[in-house]
């Protein structure tokens, strides 16, 4: 077993899946911590929370139709108080795609 198949999910991580399979129902959803990697920069320094820093990579028909923008806000909009919130989310890299989407990237690969 890998350390990463050990680690558990904190409670911004498990919000973050709660709010996202209830407004978005998608077929994929994938949240990396990535806080760790970003512990020495400047504004982290005094931060006591491992729950800072995630990439979150999201795929559901919800986003048809929508530009990369609009999905992306529609993302920051459901996690707006844990990005405003003192030791919360400082930085979420967001991958959004569509099923289709999802399909096409995986055919070139």
């Amino acid at each position: 077993m890998s350390s990463q198949s050990l680690r558990v999910a904190g409670p911004i991580e498990k919000l973050i899946e709660e709010r996202i399979n209830k407004e978005l129902v998608p077929t994929s959803l994938k949240i990396i911590n990535e806080s760790h990697m970003h512990r020495h920069h400047a504004p982290m320094q005094g931060v006591e929370s491992t729950e800072t820093h995630f990439r979150v990579k999201v795929v559901s028909e919800n986003f048809a139709g929508k530009s990369m923008i609009k999905r992306h806000r529609l993302i920051y909009g459901l996690l707006a108080n844990e990005m405003k919130a003192e030791n919360g989310i400082h930085a979420l890299a967001l991958e959004t795609k569509t099923p289709a989407e999802a399909e096409k990237t995986q055919a070139k690969q």
